[in-house]
């Protein structure tokens, strides 16, 4: 077996105990984990990095962002200094951590991972830097959660590669200057609009991750299939690439849950109808709405006539939190069409109350900026 199939084999392995774990947790609870969620667990992570690609030139999608970051690395190799500060934006799931990694690949360097949130001190962020070898990739996720005193640390480093330790308190502290090892910072954020000036204006470069075409997405089923040993079809690439969002990691997973399907119910071909059936099975429609997104619009539409209605009372309706109807469900039926945030409330579209099968009546029209 293959280094990727040893991976692969441990990571599902892996993958298949914190299930069985969940589905007790569930059963306790009445909850469970969507399958169209863009969120990664620390399982699953550990299969996405053996599917993941190593090189640029293995990356499917975000053609814009590829090119303009393969001539930033290949200057910089050229050069023999470390590139630009990096920042990477986008929804979770389009390929940030990996592109942090391909970046490393490329410079021949090695990798730092760490996340804004397990960053609570400026000290906590010093150890780190102190600790930089010449040229290496320091990744921080989510970013914009960085706390402020180790994000105003970060504004010295990414810019003079120099941290201010401060020793004592009071009118007696005095400020140490440490050199660091000259290195390049690839910043991950999902929502860049919470990161402050002076932070994003120390970028040197700056890509923002669009969701995927269902061509993208069939490329990356397809490649993903051949190191899982799926036999898939091409209608089954096809039906999954249109029911996963635009989501790489959604796509992946989605594959995976039908190989289940295909090995305990079928022979293990994956065909269109098999596929059907398995995404039916679990809940996932045509456009990839899963239990959560139709409920939310059944609610709007069959019990409050389409709205509008305010997102409390539609979270009621639908036994969530609000946090939840507004983090999770809203923004793929907003991308869709199927629902409009308004001044008054949520409002469905008439391609809402299309897909539900259902006619919308006369006043089902969007309002105006003056209604």
């Amino acid at each position: 077996m293959t280094d990727v199939g040893d991976a692969l084999a441990g990571a599902e392995e892996a993958e298949l105990r914190r299930r069985r774990e969940l589905r007790a947790d569930s059963d306790e609870h009445g909850r469970e984990d969507s399958v169209v969620s863009p969120l990664a667990d620390s399982e699953e992570g550990a299969i996405e990095g053996a599917l993941r690609p190593k090189r640029l030139d293995d990356f499917v999608g975000q053609h814009r962002v590829r090119e303009q970051l393969t001539l930033l690395l290949h200057s910089a190799l050229r050069r023999g200094r470390p590139p630009d500060h990096v920042l990477l934006s986008g929804p979770p799931g389009l390929g940030k951590t990996t592109i942090a990694m391909i970046i490393a690949a490329e410079l021949g360097a090695p990798l730092r991972p760490t996340s804004g949130p397990a960053i609570e001190r400026s000290g906590d962020l010093a150890a780190v830097l102190s600790t930089l070898q010449e040229g290496e990739v320091l990744f921080i996720d989510e970013i914009h959660r960085l706390a402020r005193p180790a994000e105003e640390m970060l504004y010295l480093a990414m810019e003079d590669f120099r941290v201010d330790i401060v020793v004592g308190k009071g009118p007696g502290a005095t400020a140490i200057p440490l050199d660091i090892a000259p290195f390049t910072l690839v910043g991950a954020t999902t929502r860049a609009g919470l990161l402050p000036a002076p932070l994003r204006d120390r970028f040197g470069f700056t890509g923002h991750l669009d969701f995927y075409q269902p061509a993208e997405l069939g490329i990356i089923v397809r490649r993903s299939a051949g190191l899982l040993g799926v036999r898939i079809e091409d209608g089954a690439i096809e039906e999954l690439s249109l029911r996963s969002r635009g989501t790489p990691r959604i796509a992946n997973r989605l594959l995976r849950r039908v190989r289940d399907y295909a090995e305990v119910r079928a022979d293990g071909l994956v065909t269109r109808e098999l596929t059907r059936t398995a995404l039916e099975l679990y809940e996932v429609d045509e456009l990839g709405l899963d239990r959560l997104d139709r409920a939310v619009l059944d609610a709007l539409i069959r019990r409050f006539g389409g709205g509008p209605v305010g997102l409390s009372t539609l979270a009621v309706a639908v036994a969530e939190e609000a946090e939840t109807v507004e983090v999770v469900a809203e923004p793929f039926l907003v991308r869709h069409g199927l629902l409009a945030r308004t001044p008054r409330g949520r409002v469905a579209t008439p391609a809402g109350w299309a897909h539900l099968g259902l006619t919308p009546p006369p006043s089902a029209d969007l309002p105006t900026l003056f209604d």
